[in-house]
């Protein structure tokens, strides 16, 4: 653990070597992170696991100006790298269905299925901005454990508060996008 953030630092100031050092350390972490978030997409979906990873690990390494807290950090910023892949391949998606140049096709169940997939994460990703908004710690907690995984006690040290206020926070979260998603 106090390897990765001592990497994560050296990164942050500019080492090469870091990057290619901290890779082989967080990446099965990261391609399990990316594994769970394809869970729910339709088998063959044409962005891979790996290609998640890598590119949300090129954007996480080229940040110069973070100062990463430990490895729950880096993890939660990875989620929020690869919830924003996922929601701008979604969004992609959505133009190809509506015109994008390509010829019409007839739908089938599999295309049905993929697009409204897509309309979810992308119904998701307006519900969490509007709760942002509305409140960006409760915000966090819903992004950091459904796209990340984070248990409770992580995010609580990502955010610096008590396992008891992500918990409370949570609930209030996930009633009000219940309540968001219904609407929409």
């Amino acid at each position: 653990m106090e390897n990765i953030t001592v990497l994560l630092n050296k990164i942050s100031d500019g080492s090469e070597s870091a990057v290619n050092t901290l890779l082989p350390l967080v990446y099965d972490e990261l391609r399990k992170l990316a594994q769970w978030q394809l869970k729910g997409e339709r088998p063959g979906h044409t962005l891979s696991a790996t290609a998640i990873v890598h590119e949300a690990y090129l954007k996480l390494v080229d940040q110069k100006n973070v100062t990463w807290q430990n490895r729950a950090h880096f993890m939660a910023i990875a989620a929020q790298a690869m919830r924003r892949i996922l929601i701008d391949y979604a969004r992609s998606r959505q133009a190809e269905k509506r015109g994008g140049g390509q010829a019409v096709v007839t739908l089938n169940e599999e295309l049905v299925e993929r697009e409204a997939r897509a309309e979810e994460l992308i119904m998701l990703d307006r519900a969490l901005d509007k709760l942002k908004e509305h409140d960006e710690r409760q915000s966090k907690i819903v992004e950091y454990h459904f796209f990340a995984g984070l248990t409770h006690e992580e995010i609580a040290e990502v955010l610096k508060v008590s396992v008891a206020t992500v918990r409370r926070d949570w609930r209030l979260a996930r009633a009000w996008l219940s309540v968001q998603l219904g609407e929409e």
